[in-house]
Formats: structure tokens, sequence, C-alpha cells
């Protein structure tokens, strides 16, 4: 397995990155389209490549993981990109709705990392490769401290969480849980 930032990569790999974004998040993106093609064209071209780490097996991209910081974040919404996979009125809504969660800068201080948008692709799941991921970033970066979110309904994540090394810092209890599928946030960190 090879790990590296997306923006050491000498191709384009962003259809590749968004073929693992768009299988990951499926399930939360298919509200805006269930056309897994018009949501790769969507986001591809909005990865913050400087942040990006991505895992690659056999020269296939299998896995990615975002470092975000208080300067940069993973996905910053854009709204030509929205509109050019999903349409006018679809890639507005789908702009609008994202803009929030993916745009807000961070408010940490310069030592500490957001991890964000962690995925592996359908093929490579159970193969260590979030492990490797998350090994390779707490190694190589110079952060003093991880932070991330997941919710209590994704069970095997908060394990590997755990296993990693990271500790619950506090649980939110979100509105409209049966609507979103899961009962809380749970915010994690890892300090080195």
């Amino acid at each position: 397995m090879i790990i590296k930032r997306m923006a050491d990569y000498d191709r384009d790999v962003r259809n590749d990155v968004a073929g693992v974004f768009v299988d990951a998040y499926y399930k939360d993106l298919s509200f805006f389209t269930k056309d897994k093609e018009k949501l790769k064209t969507a986001f591809k071209d909005t990865f913050c490549a400087d942040i990006f780490y991505l895992a690659e097996i056999d020269g296939v991209i299998v896995g990615m993981l975002a470092c975000a910081n208080n300067k940069l974040r993973a996905i910053p919404t854009d709204k030509t990109s929205m509109k050019k996979g999903l349409g006018v009125v679809m890639g507005s809504i789908a702009y609008h709705l994202l803009k929030k969660e993916f745009s807000t800068p961070l408010t940490y201080p310069d030592d500490t990392a957001y991890i964000e948008s962690v995925a592996t692709s359908q093929t490579a799941q159970g193969k260590g490769v979030c492990t490797a991921l998350f090994q390779y970033v707490i190694k190589e970066l110079q952060y003093h401290e991880y932070i991330l979110e997941v919710v209590d309904t994704n069970e095997n994540a908060y394990r590997l969480y755990k296993k990693l090394g990271f500790t619950d810092t506090q649980r939110e209890r979100v509105k409209h849980s049966k609507f979103k599928g899961f009962n809380e946030i749970i915010y994690m960190s890892y300090c080195k």
C-alpha cells in the first residue's frame, strides 16, 4: 500500500478520489441525485489536494483521509462545481446546504488538525486502509492534537478510532434523530 498526499500525484486522481468519496457518503449525497456520475462531477474539483492523503493499492486509489486545519478545509463547497454536476436548481440547493458543513473555517489552534472525509472503497474494506492512513498522518504531520467526529451509529468507525488511541471528549444529542439516522455526534481527540 502506498500513501501520499493528493497534491503529490503526477497524474490526475480527482475522479478516483470522487469515486471513493461518493461511494462512502452515497447514503447522504443521494438526496441530491441517485446518479453517482453526477455526484462525482459535482465534487471532483472541490477536494483540497494539499490536505488529502490517499491510499493506493496496485495503482488504484482505495482510501482517503483529509487532515484539515484552521487555514484549509477538505472540501470547500464550490457553487460552479455543484451546478455542473447536479444542474442549476439542485446544484444551488446542494451548495447552500453543504456550504456551512464544508466551508466554515475551523477555530482550532495551529497545532490541531481536524480529520474529515475518511473513506475506504468497498473493494478495500477490512484491509487496514483507514488504519494505515491514520498512522501515516499522525506520524508524518506535525500536529499535536487530532480531532474528529463520528456518529453513534457508525460503530465500526468508532471502534477503529478507539483502537487507534482516540478518546471521547464530548457527545452531542441531535435533533430529528429519526430523520438523520443517528442519535449523537461523538467528538474524539488524539494527542501526541
